[in-house]
């Protein structure tokens, strides 16, 4: 209450400033100039105008027939204005347990039109509050056509909303149980060196609430823990709170207009540290110059140098080596060439003992020789075919490189394979011969196809 007739007395002072200013001062001046001049030239009247209360009574007097002007709107100045309260939230009146409403808007914009002083009043004593009130309406297919009210603090001011109304639906809540998946969310701010082992969360099951067209539209439920926690720094267990629900459709996006109970919940996070030493796997671009070949690859000095991998488990006990690249384009006649380069993490891995390695490659002339193989596999048959080679069992390979590394290739050593990704249904087929190598010292060659027959596995 003290608070109203603070406001009250300062629109008053404000009034009584402006009258002092605009009307009381020049009028009191006025008189004055007037009386010196009747006084300079002997009039009668100076008597009276000099008498210290005759301006005070004519002050007073004109001030009073400003104020009556003023409050009768004769004069300009005090003209109806308008303005615009922008982003006024609006309330909704309803029974939030039983029913589900779409079509709330969160925010409309009110239109004060009234004396300016009565819109200072209005905004500094109007709570400004918007109300949709549907508390009567029931459920229904078709959408209502809802008007907004507005909890008017000033009488004399009129207000306009925008929107006036709204069209909402009303939908039954339905409740359903959902069971609970989690993602884990900031996964590169945990220590690089650190995996999640486990997770356990405080509920595999939540009560989801909503209309029964958002809940039929729900494909999962996750809670999302964020591992970006100071806590959770070393190996251990750590109990997290406050972990929030999202409920999703099919394509991944978040469903808003349902609610989950309980709203957060709480996760046990063990976090371990999983690791294995790989060697680096040097792999080559480029041609060499023409005779040429790898005799040796060194890396840091060493023939077999490793590194050690951090991840998860699952993830790193499928890595055998980690690969770096080097470009042997042109090279092969200045004997020896050394490479600086990058250790890149292989994909899944989340750190690596070390970044960076110094590859020495050595080069020499390059001899071949000749190795008789008979053991040639199939890959990527479709299913319900077989498929066998007609005609002869062996086909002979060119091995090339540097004589003191192909002196220990047998056919023990290659890998001779035919890719029969192609070749979906019955015939007998031509098909080139490759060889999986993944060593850069060496080259195999080819020269002739095999004759393959693709038959139906049931015959």
């Amino acid at each position: 209450m003290k608070g109203i007739f603070k406001v009250i007395k300062n629109i008053f002072l404000s009034i009584y400033r402006l009258i002092d200013k605009i009307i009381i001062t020049p009028i009191s001046r006025l008189i004055f100039n007037i009386g010196e001049y009747l006084k300079a030239h002997n009039l009668k009247l100076d008597y009276i105008i000099s008498r210290p209360n005759f301006i005070i009574y004519v002050s007073l007097i004109l001030a009073v027939v400003m104020f009556l002007l003023i409050d009768s709107r004769v004069i300009t100045l005090v003209e109806s204005e308008a303005e615009v309260i922008t982003n006024v939230p609006v309330k909704a009146n309803y029974n939030e347990e039983a029913y589900v409403v779409e079509g709330i808007p969160d925010t409309v914009d009110i239109v004060l039109i009234g004396r300016k002083s009565d819109i200072y009043l209005a905004k500094q004593l109007g709570t400004n509050t918007v109300i949709l009130d549907i508390s009567d309406y029931k459920a229904r297919d078709s959408a209502y056509k809802v008007y907004l009210t507005y909890t008017k603090s000033i009488d004399s001011i009129n207000y306009k909303l925008d929107p006036s109304y709204v069209s909402v639906t009303i939908k039954d809540k339905i409740s359903v149980t959902r069971t609970i998946d989690y993602d884990l969310v900031n996964v590169d701010s945990l220590n690089e060196k650190l995996s999640v082992e486990n997770v356990e969360l405080s509920k595999s099951e939540v009560v989801v609430k909503g209309s029964k067209d958002a809940i039929d539209n729900i494909a999962t439920v996750k809670a999302l823990i964020d591992l970006k926690n100071s806590s959770l720094s070393d190996a251990g267990t750590y109990d997290v709170d406050n972990i929030p629900l999202l409920a999703y459709d099919s394509k991944g996006k978040i469903i808003e207009d349902v609610e989950i109970v309980p709203v957060t919940l709480t996760a046990s996070i063990t976090l371990d540290t999983y690791f294995k030493s790989v060697p680096i796997e040097v792999l080559t671009t480029g041609k060499l110059v023409t005779g040429k070949a790898i005799a040796s690859i060194l890396i840091n000095s060493s023939n077999n140098h490793s590194v050690t991998i951090y991840g998860e488990q699952e993830t790193i006990s499928n890595i055998s080596s980690v690969p770096v690249t080097v470009n042997v384009d042109g090279q092969g006649t200045s004997g020896t060439k050394s490479y600086n380069v990058t250790i890149n993490k292989p994909t899944g891995v989340r750190s690596l003992s070390e970044t960076k390695a110094n590859i020495t490659v050595t080069f020499g002339e390059e001899k071949q020789k000749e190795v008789n193989i008979s053991t040639i596999a199939s890959k990527n048959l479709a299913t319900g075919l077989t498929a066998n080679i007609v005609g002869a069992d062996n086909i002979n390979v060119i091995v090339k490189g540097v004589q003191s590394v192909i002196d220990n290739v047998t056919e023990n050593n290659i890998d001779a394979y035919i890719d029969l990704a192609d070749y979906n249904t019955e015939g007998e087929y031509e098909v080139e011969v490759k060889i999986d190598n993944n060593d850069p010292k060496l080259n195999y060659v080819v020269q002739s196809k095999i004759k393959v027959r693709i038959s139906n596995a049931k015959e």
